[in-house]
């Protein structure tokens, strides 16, 4: 075995072998992958091995594609079967909902050009014969999906990989990660040690052990996942695959008999306080009693399944995250990477997967958004058990439920609050939940003031509450008080940070002590990895505000980026202030009479004040389009403020408001969210940002490429109003121009002022202008609108200067 490698993979399950593949074929220098065991001993061998590309995201959608596109070719390429079976797949729906889920799914698969098309109950039962019709309204059929077969794709990826001169040892079994000044410098192996300075953990359910070993958190469950599999009994063998997720259960053909799993209610999680040492190739007892459920939903769907003679029930672990997302990437320990947690569709996505990650590695940044699959996506508190099993619960146990937009996850709920909790729960407030915090949504007691008749149609008005009308309203006619304490922040400082943020930041954020910079932060193609505001405070301390969720992402980002030489510290101070935002036309007038300062300084300008008792620093900005301030203290005086504040404005009418208000607001002055509106495979240009560029201001990270690519890009945000007010586009929509599919919604929802439903899409930049038709599909109905000039809503920002 190599005692020096490039890049050691650790793992030879599925995920392994395609990161080792692809790291060969793209010329990776030596590769070294290394596996406890033998090829597939760990969760791939039981896999069921159900392949569908069809997905809720868009990054991980690609990913299903491009592992279809691989599947297809490797068998010819490298002489050994992969078991793909390209039989197509079928979704049933039994109930309205599930049937707006497809219309939903059907729009979305069109904006890939994948054939997925709705189809009837008996169309159904022809590509699945055993199935009944009963109670099944529809499906949809997607024919370019299929299964594979776990060992045999795994053995082809190792012998592809291996061609390209990618070394395997199995029956190596990693015992350390050497650290350098907190680098990887090697793997210790009970076959002797391997010089490398790039680990990958694709180590499946022992990915939490082996990152252990580099100090670095892997929030994994292993799950007991059970399926059945029957001897043949005169199924067809090009059936296709079948889910019926109001069932819980899937089904797909094997040699003219069936599999059939499925996710029960109440998961098993397994190994918990360790997985023994030896357990390699080998499966859990039988549990009859926990898949009783799933077999008697499965015998509703397939009543011949009663008749079959069944070979054995699988029962095996799989990795499980509390998300239900993949984890992929780099982790705060340089060269040390993880591609892990699967979560049951491992097999579905390990080719693209091996691409993403191997392309990753080789160029610095991926080849796709994929900030939902990041490794870094997870906050401290996910290093508690308690709370990462909690959550990884749930998402099992709701893997096939309906996902209406704003859904909340409830587990572990409520984890972080800020101050003013108890105050917000006194006044109303229903809470939704992001990065482990607490956040209003809407307050019901302003319900009264909003108008029922708002509601929208389908899907967003599920999840609503004429409160939010009624808040936003409030905001612009007079003044709302929002809670904004979960908002990530960030500080910058030391000598050298000036410099430093000007290498990174595209607009000149080095200015004078108390101005406020809108910048974004670009990747080495020119695409927006960061998004959001920064203050200097002194001349060597910066301080960044960015979204809830985002913060993980952007610390890492610039953490990356930082000198080693002591220069730059780069902090997480979110915990340590609380954040209150008052906007609205009173705002001032509520303000004032709390502070000794006139409140004369300018938009973009923080100044420190106090507020009664309240020591303060007030940013004059905005996200909602109104004249205002946030206001920052340190957290043990959040409680005061907000009481100070309420007190002195309910004279003017303050009302309390939630993000849902903040996110109805923000689209009508055309305010992008970050990770929907603009991501790292747009750049500024595109995202309609380029105001913040400053080209002039010397070299930073991405500058070459936006040169390069010139200032009028191909495709554009479009702002798009339609014409039905009550039909809300939701994200993923795909938006149509003379006829062709051009484009897909980025976000979307209702203007209370401007009493138009709002769109963003990327379109091409010959439709991209005021007045051109567009067609948004709703749930399989097109709706007319048009591209408006934006924003929508005091388009000369006279509100926020005034």
């Amino acid at each position: 075995m190599k005692d020096r490698a490039d890049a050691v993979v650790i793992g030879g399950g599925v995920g392994g072998c395609s990161i080792a593949y692809w790291l060969a074929r793209l010329g990776f220098g030596d590769v070294l992958l290394v596996e406890r065991a033998e090829l597939t001993s760990g969760s791939t061998f039981h896999s069921a091995g159900l392949v569908g590309q069809l997905r809720g995201s868009l990054s991980l959608t690609k990913m299903m594609m491009s592992s279809v596109e691989l599947y297809r070719t490797l068998e010819a390429e490298v002489g050994l079967e992969t078991g793909w079976r390209e039989v197509g797949s079928l979704r049933l729906a039994s109930s309205q909902e599930r049937m707006e889920e497809l219309a939903r799914q059907a729009g979305w698969a069109k904006t890939f050009g994948l054939p997925l098309e709705l189809v009837s109950a008996e169309e159904a039962q022809r590509l699945f014969p055993p199935m009944s019709t009963d109670g099944v309204l529809g499906a949809a059929y997607l024919p370019s999906d299929g299964y594979v077969d776990p060992s045999q794709l795994t053995f082809a990826l190792a012998e592809g990989g291996r061609r390209r001169g990618a070394e395997i040892a199995t029956g190596t079994r990693v015992t350390g990660i050497r650290l350098e000044r907190g680098r990887v410098r090697g793997v210790e192996t009970d076959r002797g040690p391997v010089e490398t300075e790039i680990v990958v953990n694709a180590g499946g359910m022992f990915a939490a052990e082996l990152g252990r070993m580099a100090g670095v958190v892997v929030p994994i469950v292993p799950m007991a996942h059970e399926y059945l599999v029957t001897r043949p009994a005169g199924v067809p063998l090009d059936v296709a695959t079948m889910r019926d997720p109001s069932l819980l259960v899937y089904l797909r053909g094997e040699s003219g008999g069936l599999v059939m799993g499925g996710y029960e209610r109440h998961p098993a999680p397994w190994g918990l306080d360790g997985i023994p040492a030896d357990f390699n190739g080998r499966l859990l007892e039988e549990d009859w009693p926990r898949f009783e459920e799933l077999m008697e939903n499965a015998l509703v769907r397939v009543p011949s399944l009663a008749d079959m003679e069944v070979v054995r029930l699988i029962n095996g672990p799989e990795a499980f995250t509390p998300d239900g997302e993949f984890i992929l990437g780099p982790t705060a320990v340089p060269g040390f990477w993880i591609a892990a947690g699967f979560c049951a569709h491992g097999l579905a996505g390990a080719g693209g997967m091996g691409k993403l990650v191997a392309e990753w590695i080789v160029e610095g940044v991926p080849s796709l958004d994929v900030w939902e699959m990041d490794s870094r996506r997870f906050g401290p508190h996910y290093a508690s058990r308690e709370y990462t099993l909690a959550r990884t619960r749930e998402v099992y146990a709701t893997y096939y439920d309906v996902k209406y937009s704003g859904h909340e996850r409830e587990a572990g709920r409520p984890l972080r609050v800020s101050p003013t909790y108890d105050r917000l729960r006194e006044l109303g407030a229903v809470f939704g939940e992001k990065s482990g915090w607490e956040r209003a949504n809407w307050f019901e007691t302003n319900a009264p003031s909003g108008d029922e008749s708002l509601r929208p149609r389908g899907w967003a008005g599920r999840l609503w509450s004429p409160a939010i009308g009624a808040e936003h309203v409030a905001c612009r006619e007079r003044a709302a008080l929002f809670d904004e304490t979960s908002f990530a922040k960030i500080e910058v400082s030391g000598a050298g940070a000036a410099e430093f943020l000007e290498s990174l930041c595209d607009n000149h954020v080095a200015r004078e002590v108390g101005a406020i910079t809108y910048t974004q932060m670009l990747n080495p193609r020119g695409g927006v990895e960061c998004d959001f505001t920064v203050t200097r405070l002194a001349d060597d301390r910066f301080r960044i505000v960015t979204g809830t969720a985002f913060g993980q992402h952007d610390r890492a980002w610039i953490a990356s980026h930082a000198p080693d030489d002591g220069s730059v510290l780069v902090e997480d101070v979110t915990s340590k202030y609380a954040c209150l935002g008052l906007w609205g036309p009173a705002a001032r007038e509520i303000l004032q009479p709390l502070v000794l300062e006139p409140l004369d300084f300018p938009y973009m300008r923080a100044c420190e004040l106090a507020v009664g008792p309240v020591p303060c620093l007030a940013l004059r900005v905005t996200y909602v389009g109104e004249l205002g301030w946030e206001l920052y203290c340190p957290t043990e005086f959040g409680l005061r403020l907000w009481d100070e504040l309420w007190r002195a404005g309910e004279p003017q009418g303050l009302v309390a408001g939630g993000y849902r208000a903040i996110d109805s607001l923000r689209l009508e002055k055309g305010y992008r969210v970050w990770g929907a509106d603009v991501t790292p495979d747009e750049t500024p240009y595109e995202a309609g940002l380029g105001f913040a560029v400053k080209l002039d201001k010397g070299d930073f990270v991405g500058r070459e490429a936006l040169v390069s690519a010139g200032s009028e890009p191909e495709r554009k945000l479009a702002c798009l109003v339609l014409e039905d007010p009550r039909s809300v586009a939701l994200g993923s929509e795909p938006v149509r121009v003379e006829g062709r599919i051009e484009g897909r919604v980025t976000s979307g929802g209702y203007g209370y002022t401007v009493e138009r439903s709002i769109a963003y899409a990327y379109l091409p930049a010959g439709a991209a202008s005021p007045g051109q038709p567009v067609e948004v599909e709703i749930f399989g109905e097109w709706v007319a609108g048009e591209v408006a000039e934006e924003p929508l809503f005091d388009p000369k920002g006279e509100r926020i200067r005034a």
